[in-house]
């Protein structure tokens, strides 16, 4: 009987790989940030050399912003998809903000998620990563405005809130973003073994 051969490995196309790279940036540069994450330690963890990295990406700076612009179209995707969920038509803008907001704030659970967007709100004194994050915040407020039809007014109130749970999510609040109290926040410091 013969035996069991192995699977040639399957070669990635240069598309597959960069996205696989851009996975793996975004844990690094969640942990780190822009300027201190090494491309080195990126390669490392996605197994390539240095120089195929910047052979897909240019720059570390390139990298960064793939990385941060798959981040907000993550988050642009589940707002479509919350959007979706119940038609337009049923109901007023307010319930489909809260569709998002709901899960927005399932969505808080990604730690290197929700981490590399505040690094990409920090790395704005480079002047090619502050257009990009305009660029894809801009992106994300048309999204949600021309999903939900809100008002100017609905739609500060709705991204006010969003910077607040991120705040609380980067606090590591405990339970769930929905049962969130400023009032609660010493409580909640206290019970993670913090102090003042």
């Amino acid at each position: 009987m013969p035996t069991k051969s192995s699977q040639p490995a399957t070669r990635l196309s240069a598309d597959e790989r960069r996205a696989e790279i851009v996975r793996a940036a975004l844990t690094e540069f969640a942990a780190a940030g822009y300027a201190g994450t090494s491309t080195e330690s990126i390669a490392r963890r996605v197994g390539v050399s240095q120089p195929y990295l910047f052979q897909l990406f240019g720059t570390k700076r390139d990298l960064f912003i793939a990385t941060v612009r798959h981040g907000f179209e993550r988050t642009r995707l589940v707002f479509v998809d919350a959007a979706r969920a119940g038609r337009r038509d049923e109901g007023p803008a307010c319930d489909v903000l809260g569709r998002m907001g709901l899960a927005y704030m399932d969505l808080l659970a990604d730690r290197d998620l929700l981490r590399v967007q505040l690094q990409a709100y920090a790395a704005c004194g480079d002047v090619e990563v502050r257009t990009a994050v305009r660029e894809e915040f801009t992106r994300l407020h048309q999204t949600v405005r021309d999903e939900s039809g809100a008002s100017p007014e609905e739609l500060h109130h709705f991204f006010a809130e969003g910077m607040l749970l991120n705040v609380g999510a980067a606090m590591e609040l405990p339970g769930h973003p929905n049962e969130w109290a400023l009032d609660r926040l010493l409580d909640g410091t206290d019970r993670m073994g913090g102090g003042v």
